[in-house]
């Protein structure tokens, strides 16, 4: 029995060494296994080998293959009164700031407001925030409570360098489509904003788009909350083009060639006496430095800009999108001072030429007697912010803001010769995504751009009025997802 227990125990200690080498070698083997899968991982984010047929070669991107959303991205790039023109320079900094990591970033943003408004003269309201029409506000005090806007937007990652951009819009009280705010119409969705942009900050501060997009003319910002100035209403082009742009050390440099005919806004190149947008004949250049203030974000930015041919070409009587005989070209110049706590803006455009449909060429209508004048539009604007920092254009949670614009359309003391708009504005961010906001609307002179001199009564009359004037009491909040 003894020679037997010491024989199954040499056994068993020959299949313990046994099992032991079986287990070393199956972990050598598994680490080998490792280190070439790590690898061949390696291999293909540098040199891209995976080829397909036609011939191009797929690459790893720096990016989640995914959807995602940004609430702040989201308010920044679908704000309409801040970056107005300027929405693919604050996407080539989201991107350069890492806030675009998914395949495609979905935005969205909703504007509910509720407002009431008087005027001393009846079914003549001068507040642009919603067209003003007849077949909207009857009376001289209407209210409302509404959803103004609601945006829907989604920004693809095609690669590292490539960006595709859609922006859809719903705008029933400053739709063009005629009716209600509740006519079919002016319920429509339209796709306001769209291009392909090539562009990577990180890698060369030159980038280029394609689509429709906001002319880079003037600055068109706001310190209001909600309200557009009226330099935004009167030159603030949407057209379709294609843009190349210069950004770094403070310096912005943009041109763009803009498609000619009537375009969407404030655009208007004749094609062979036609308002037809079948040549692009239509170019803007614009230009503005950011000088730092001290060691802090403090700063001073100065611009000016030219457009070849705004919409101030048409003759009597005026109407959107009708042709021009001849263009009308356009200069702005533009400033903002970011001083701690407040911002300044100042904005001044006009037009090189007198607008022909300012003046009635007809020797028996009285209203002949006023000359055909350049169209011009300023704005003056301040803000302060306080309270706890938030990530938002403001800085802060809170701010008071005032604002002061006018747009020039016609001679001294002609019923369209101007109207102006003061400001005051309260914002508050409980959220980097949603602002709670007010403001008191004044507004002097009645000139809406559609037969601004008349053309549109039997009696040869406008129905422009210089000394009308209307005041809105507004609240309102603006939510991005």
């Amino acid at each position: 029995m003894a020679a037997q227990d010491i024989e199954l125990s040499d056994r068993l200690l020959a299949l313990e060494e046994r099992i032991e080498a079986l287990a070393n070698e199956n972990a050598d083997l598994r680490a080998e296994l490792e280190l070439i899968k790590a690898e061949a991982l390696v291999g293909v984010e540098q040199t891209a080998a995976a080829e397909e047929p036609g011939g191009l070669v797929q690459k790893r991107e720096n990016f989640n293959d995914s959807i995602g959303t940004n609430s702040a991205y989201a308010f920044r790039v679908l704000d309409q009164s801040v970056d107005v023109n300027t929405k693919p320079i604050v996407q080539l900094k989201a991107l350069r700031d890492e806030q675009l990591n998914d395949r495609i970033t979905l935005s969205g943003q909703i504007t509910a407001i509720a407002n009431y408004q008087w005027s001393n003269r009846d079914d003549k309201f001068g507040y642009l925030m919603r067209n003003p029409t007849s077949a909207n506000q009857i009376g001289d005090k209407v209210s409302e409570a509404v959803l103004h806007s609601a945006n829907l937007a989604m920004t693809a990652r095609l690669s590292d360098d490539l960006l595709g951009y859609a922006e859809l819009l719903y705008n029933p009280e400053q739709n063009f489509g005629p009716g209600t705010i509740t006519s079919r119409d002016r319920n429509q969705i339209q796709l306001r904003r769209g291009w392909i942009m090539w562009g990577n900050l990180d890698k060369s501060p030159i980038y280029g788009l394609i689509g429709k997009m906001d002319v880079p003319f003037g600055l068109n910002d706001s310190v209001s909350p909600f309200t557009n100035s009226t330099n935004w209403h009167a030159f603030a082009p949407l057209a379709y083009g294609a843009q190349l742009g210069f950004y770094a050390s403070g310096l912005s440099v943009r041109a763009m060639a803009v498609q000619g005919g009537a375009q969407f806004r404030s655009a208007n190149a004749p094609v062979r006496g036609t308002a037809v947008p079948s040549r692009l004949n239509n170019f803007v250049f614009d230009g503005n430095y950011q000088i730092p203030l001290g060691m802090g974000a403090d700063n001073v930015r100065i611009g000016a800009s030219y457009q070849h041919a705004t919409s101030y070409c048409q003759g009597y009587p005026v109407f959107h999108f009708n042709p021009c005989e001849e263009r009308n070209p356009g200069i702005a110049a533009y400033g903002v001072v970011n001083f701690g706590q407040l911002k300044l803006l100042g904005e001044y455009a006009q037009t090189t030429k007198a607008w022909p449909g300012s003046n009635v060429p007809i020797p028996n209508n009285p209203l002949s007697v006023f000359p055909a004048v350049k169209t011009k539009a300023f704005t003056i604007g301040g803000r302060y912010s306080f309270g706890e920092t938030v990530d938002v254009e403001q800085h802060r949670k809170f701010a008071f803001s005032g604002e002061f614009s006018k747009f020039i359309a016609g001679a001294e003391d002609s019923p369209w010769e101007r109207q102006n708009q003061a400001v005051l504005g309260f914002s508050y961010f409980p959220f980097a995504h949603v602002n709670i906001f007010s403001e008191f609307i004044h507004v002097d002179g009645f000139a809406p751009l559609n037969f601004v001199s008349g053309g549109n009564f039997p009696d040869g009359s406008t129905w422009s009025d210089r000394e009308a004037a209307t005041n809105v009491i507004l609240v309102g909040a603006t939510a991005a997802f």
